[in-house]
């Protein structure tokens, strides 16, 4: 009899990868989400099955789960409350896998991704390992409420927890992709882009297709572990808008600036991936498992910019919003403007 896998934010970004890849495994896969996107008719016409879930509704999720699954794969579970649901059904769970985030590390002073405006950004090895310290789990952050996740289930389950750490994400169904930020300018015929720390930053991408490609291989095996996943090569900030121009055909130019500290509005050039020091992610443990990258960043390029194109005909906060309700604005075309009129005088 195939395994059942079901996967708890399934018409998101990282479901639906997740999906494809556990049906191309021969698993029958079940699909939960508030119904509130689009939902994944593909993965329908592939045997896939629709449910609707309110997580947050008491009992909702052991209700779902009176079936059993086989594997459990949390794309969407945040904080010690939904650790505590994953618990309450798992006696009719064969293994979880739940995604985390890269973020939770923290450097050997005690500084973090979450606080580094504050704090001064962290100082990791490169590339890092799971065994890097991080933040104390806790509701203050993004990045202490996903520690508190993964300690509840790495405590106290009695079924296998798999937990994933992923760079930064990107792919098709993005709620806030990271890659719009060049898109828009090079859809917009910015004549010049600029990038901060002369565009040598390093931000570790994943690629949901290696997500899922992970996620294959250890639901197949279930044993406990935490495990980095990333693609095959951290590109820098400038090879990455290089590769998205080369897609799009933009005939601008992509300009390397100063340090923000030399510029006088440090907004100037700063991209999702601009970060002053590498961040990059280890992933010999995963490869020890038997896994191998489905993907390289520059694979997947066209698949996320033909998407984006397509999801931003018309408004593109409304397609984005919660990209659109980042308090920073991140297309200030007047101040670019003043930036490179001052720069050519």
């Amino acid at each position: 009899m195939p395994r059942h896998a079901f996967i708890i934010g399934g018409t998101g970004q990282i479901g639906r990868a997740v999906a494809s890849e556990l049906l191309d495994r021969g698993w029958t896969v079940t699909l939960s989400s508030r119904g509130m996107r689009p939902g994944a008719a593909g993965l329908v016409a592939r045997g896939a099955r629709m449910v609707v879930l309110d997580r947050e509704e008491p009992g909702a999720l052991v209700t779902a789960l009176s079936g059993g699954a086989d594997a459990v794969i949390d794309t969407v579970a945040y904080g010690k409350a939904h650790a505590d649901q994953l618990l309450e059904a798992e006696s009719d769970v064969g293994a979880f896998v739940v995604i985390s985030s890269s973020s939770v590390y923290r450097d050997y002073a005690g500084r973090t991704l979450d606080e580094a405006a504050k704090g001064g950004f962290p100082d990791f090895p490169a590339p890092i390992r799971e065994t890097q310290p991080t933040v104390e789990p806790g509701p203050q952050t993004y990045s202490t409420s996903k520690v508190a996740l993964e300690r509840r289930l790495l405590e106290g389950a009695t079924r296998p927890v798999i937990v994933l750490r992923p760079g930064a994400i990107h792919g098709p169904y993005s709620t806030h992709p990271r890659e719009w930020w060049f898109v828009k300018r090079m859809l917009d015929r910015r004549p010049v882009i600029p990038l901060t720390h002369r565009g040598q930053s390093r931000f570790h991408t994943t690629a949901v297709a290696n997500i899922a490609r992970l996620t294959g291989i250890v639901v197949d095996r279930p044993q406990t572990h935490i495990l980095n996943i990333a693609d095959p090569v951290a590109h820098t900030v400038f090879e990455i808008g290089g590769l998205i121009a080369g897609h799009l055909g933009y005939a601008g130019r992509i300009l390397p600036i100063g340090l923000p500290e030399h510029v006088a509005d440090a907004s100037i050039g700063w991209s999702p991936w601009s970060v002053p020091a590498p961040f990059t992610l280890d992933t010999e443990a995963a490869t020890a498992l038997g896994y191998q990258a489905a993907a390289r960043y520059e694979d997947c390029v066209a698949a996320t910019c033909n998407w984006l194109v397509s999801e931003s005909n018309g408004d593109w906060k409304k397609a984005f919003p919660i990209l659109a309700a980042y308090p920073n604005d991140a297309f200030d075309y007047l101040a670019e403007d003043a930036f490179l009129s001052g720069r050519a005088a």
